[in-house]
């Protein structure tokens, strides 16, 4: 499920199931994660994570992810992409669509190929994404598409998506890995440290107490009964009938 390769200094980190087009489990989040680790415990100076085939992440496989133990597996997974203390590369090959688009985010930079497609639908099937992803896709892709995307479940092709920022190049795996090859050039406690400050000034840690209507919200929406629907309406094939409760 997961393929981790050395190229000198960078670690390469494919999703390698092809079949659910690199769709998220429980397993897959947990085997990311080590592999994000283990890569920086060798010493890779840059890290790519990209997908076999040709999707980068369809998102998550909706078979196991009604659960809080998915959900934890899931942040727990893009925190430790996002806290590597080496810049990571998301080589985005193909569609990146709910927790795939959550990934992609989570990395420092992002390349991605003209088929590249990106979405939160989170709002078709009642589930909800946590306000860190919020906060982070709007920084990057600008709080106007994030409306667009979160609310009216609009999608970014390439194009749109490289227009407004939020990816950095367009380009194929190898752009991103001769990309991450020269970022491990340069001087790694640098780096670490513009990375640390960026995180820290933009997205300080979301305080649960002053947060704590946002959080309760976001457990709403994994508890509702539209949840249920949501999920039952996908299984039997038909649009779902959303209550708001």
């Amino acid at each position: 499920m997961i393929d981790l390769k050395r190229h000198g200094q960078v670690a390469v980190i494919t999703l390698d199931r092809p079949e659910k087009r690199n769709a998220l489990n429980i397993e897959l989040c947990n085997r990311l994660r080590d592999a994000v680790s283990s890569a920086v415990e060798e010493g890779a100076r840059a890290i790519v994570i990209t997908g076999r085939g040709t999707s980068f992440c369809s998102g998550a496989d909706l078979g196991g992810v009604y659960n809080g133990d998915f959900r934890e597996a899931l942040y727990d997974m893009l925190h430790t992409v996002t806290d590597a203390p080496v810049p990571v590369v998301a080589a985005v090959n193909g569609p990146a669509i709910g927790a795939g688009t959550q990934l992609a985010l989570a990395a420092d930079l992002r390349v991605a190929t003209p088929t590249a497609v990106f979405g939160i639908p989170t709002a078709k099937i009642g589930l909800a994404v946590d306000p860190w992803t919020i906060r982070r896709f709007a920084l990057l892709a600008g709080p106007g598409t994030a409306r667009a995307v979160l609310m009216a479940c609009d999608q970014l092709d390439a194009e749109q998506a490289h227009s407004c920022g939020f990816f950095a190049r367009v380009g194929s795996v190898e752009d991103a890995i001769a990309w991450a090859e020269d970022l491990a050039e340069l001087a790694p406690l640098t780096l670490g440290y513009s990375k640390q400050v960026l995180n820290s000034l933009f997205e300080p840690e979301l305080d649960s107490v002053a947060n704590k209507e946002l959080i309760e919200a976001f457990d709403g929406c994994w508890a509702s009964e539209d949840f249920t629907e949501g999920r039952q309406a996908r299984s039997e094939k038909r649009p779902p009938r959303f209550e708001g409760r």
